[in-house]
Formats: structure tokens, sequence, C-alpha cells
């Protein structure tokens, strides 16, 4: 069975961390790590990686934190998930369109490889019509999962 890492659903939690408490400011990562019963460490390297690939800023000082670098509708699951697990594949074997992967003791005659490709492929295209602001959206009533969330009005 296929499965994402932590550093997906982590990673998408952390950015709708920053959606909801982001309004106003920059959110301390300290915050982000309580809120979300995440460690700080695996916070520090997520927002290394989704700074680098543009989807946060972040600003130094006593009032300093992190926010979104696009707005929550200009993000969606599967760029944060392509950007953190660093592949758009399922298998390693669906990440060439080459016809010889070279991956596994099949390589060449691989009859299933088609099914990995095309079942990554729709994975993606299901997760790119997701944005965060569909997620804050669609779970304005889950906001337990966020402590003391603010008034998130009408996104």
């Amino acid at each position: 069975m296929m499965r994402l890492t932590t550093k997906s659903r982590y990673g998408t939690r952390l950015i709708l961390d920053l959606a909801v408490y982001g309004k106003d400011g920059p959110v301390p990562l300290s915050d982000v790590a309580k809120r979300q019963n995440i460690s700080l460490k695996y916070l520090e390297q997520l927002i290394s990686k989704l700074k680098k690939d543009g989807f946060i800023n972040s600003q130094r000082g006593p009032f300093g934190g992190h926010m979104l670098a696009k707005t929550p509708n200009e993000i969606n699951v599967g760029d944060i998930v392509r950007s953190l697990e660093g592949s758009a594949a399922i298998t390693e074997c669906a990440e060439e369109d080459e016809k010889l992967c070279g991956i596994c003791n099949k390589a060449g005659d691989c009859l299933s490889r088609w099914v990995w490709m095309e079942a990554s492929r729709a994975m993606f295209q299901r997760l790119d019509a997701i944005s965060i602001s569909d997620l804050m959206k669609k779970n304005k009533h889950l906001l337990q999962a966020f402590p003391n969330p603010p008034d998130m009005g009408n996104p």
C-alpha cells in the first residue's frame, strides 16, 4: 500500500495553520508546533523546504514568524505533496516516462507499470484540485483541531 509520509500530512497542517492564524501577521513556529502537536525541529525542516519552494515567507525579530507567500486559494495540496515528497509518483517506476525504467527486476517487460503511472496521475489530479482555501471552507466546523481559532468569517 502506498502511503504519503508525515512530511505531506504535517506540511499540509502547517500550511493550514498559517492560513488560519497568519491573517494578521507572522506566526511563530513554536505556536504552530503547540497547536498541531508536531515537534518544532520537524516543522523547521518542513519550513525550510516550503520556503525554498515559495509557499512561505519568514520575518525575523521579536514580532517575527512565518506567513503564507501566496493566498490560500493559490496553494493546492498536490503542490505541497510534490514539494515535500520530492516526487509526483506513487511508485519509483512511475516517476519516469521512459519505457525502460530499470527500477525493479521486471524492468523492460513490466505489464503493470502503466497502472502505477495512471494512479499517480489520478491522485495528483485530485490533490491539485483541492486548495487550502477549499479545506478551510469545507472544514470550518472542524476547527477545534485548531485551539482558539480566530474568527474565520467568509474566506
